[in-house]
């Protein structure tokens, strides 16, 4: 009797406490809002010193502190060079004109005063934002880094680790959460593999021991004609079951992104699917035909392989009666290799199209057996080619049958 498997073990406990107490001084912490009000304070402190000088040395200036006034009595006249005065007048009428020299005096420097500061204003507004902006590109660089780090780990990089250094702020405190949230999904991640590797051996090895039964019983000759028939019909089952095993374990292996990539020629990968289901395009009098431009992508040629078998075989069993058809493409369009199988077949809803897509799903049935597979193919082309970063897309096409169209970066 074998044994019972182990239970399996809670994951480990996270190494920090998201409870932790504050410090006794909270006000003390070098936190980015106070290094960020004490900066910009410090900055607008330093550049209101820097337009009050200015300014009070521009009033000094434009007052002439300190200078002559711009008139002088000569001999019980008033002269200027700045203002025009009456050369026969009276007392009364030459203090009018004095005090209209004066003000008219003031009204120039201040319009002098206006102008001029209004200009170095101008100018310390512009070095005060090129320096903010500066500044604060050097204080938030680690949030930079997280999302560079982040856009690393969305390619399945999950090694990465930020281990920001530096002050115990905000943003260190991030970058070490971000740190133990990767850290828990590489482990999650790495026992998912492992178990699907162990489910892979674990399943195949009955079905195909299975097989090999079923199959050393049909090919003797004496056995009963009810037995070759029980044998036959349980070899078909068993070859389902194995697929079905085979879909779900690819499944589930293709929802991850490609880590080790290799260039693969889409044409390449295309034709090698059009000649495995060439003779059973021949058995239903399907013509395959299309042009297969060079497509280079990265990723995994196997899976790549198993998109272009899944839809060609697809378009090849899902076709209609007589004068079928099926045209498979590859070409670059928009910096994007594209893979486009088009088929005759039966007419297909539009609100039919995103169930194709679901597993176990097909055009107005769902579950049900059928010679034409296990209703797996469409899901693991969606899957594979998100893995690649692509993506999958079906229309119907006008007369009946699909437009299938896969869109992989270069």
């Amino acid at each position: 009797m074998a044994a019972a498997p182990a239970p399996p073990q809670a994951p480990p406990k996270p190494t920090w406490d998201p409870r932790r107490p504050e410090p006794p001084f909270p006000w003390l912490r070098p936190t980015i809002r106070i290094r960020l009000t004490l900066l910009y304070g410090g900055m607008f402190l330093i550049a209101g010193i820097l337009l009050l000088s200015i300014i009070y040395l521009l009033a000094a200036n434009a007052l002439n502190v300190g200078s002559e006034l711009p008139f002088k009595i000569i001999s019980g006249q008033v002269t200027s060079d700045a203002c025009n005065f009456p050369t026969q007048t009276t007392a009364s009428q030459l203090n009018h004109a004095m005090n209209e020299c004066v003000n008219q005096q003031r009204q120039h420097a201040l319009d002098s005063l206006l102008s001029r500061s209004l200009l170095a204003l101008l100018g310390l507004a512009v070095i005060a934002f090129a320096f903010g902006y500066a500044m604060a590109g050097r204080v938030l660089s680690p949030l930079g880094r997280i999302t560079r780090t982040a856009r690393a780990v969305a390619g399945s990089d999950l090694s990465r680790r930020i281990e920001l250094d530096g002050p115990d702020d905000e943003l260190k405190e991030l970058a070490d959460t971000f740190d133990e949230m990767l850290e828990r999904l590489q482990r999650a991640f790495t026992a998912q593999q492992r178990f699907v590797g162990n489910a892979s051996h674990e399943l195949r090895t009955p079905l195909a021991i299975n097989r090999t039964l079923l199959e050393v019983h049909l090919s003797d000759p004496n056995a009963p004609v009810e037995l070759q028939q029980l044998g036959k019909t349980l070899l078909a089952t068993n070859e389902r079951s194995e697929q079905l095993v085979e879909g779900l374990l690819l499944l589930a292996r293709s929802e991850n992104q490609i880590v080790e990539r290799k260039p693969v020629d889409l044409a390449e990968v295309a034709s090698q699917a059009v000649d495995q289901v060439h003779a059973e395009a021949e058995a239903k009098g399907v013509e395959i035909r299309g042009e297969r431009r060079p497509a280079v992508v990265q990723g995994n040629g196997v899976l790549l392989e198993r998109i272009a078998l899944n839809l060609v075989q697809n378009a090849v069993r899902y076709n209609v009666a007589e004068d079928g058809w099926v045209e498979v493409t590859t070409d670059v369009q928009h910096g994007h290799a594209v893979l486009l199988v088009t088929n005759t077949g039966p007419v297909v809803p539009a609100y039919e199209i995103d169930n194709l897509f679901e597993p176990f799903r097909r055009l107005r049935t769902e579950r049900t057996g059928s010679d034409k597979g296990v209703g797996l193919g469409l899901s693991i082309a969606r899957s594979v080619a998100r893995a690649h970063g692509g993506h999958i897309s079906a229309q119907p096409r006008e007369g009946g049958g699909l437009v299938m169209r896969v869109v992989l970066p270069i």
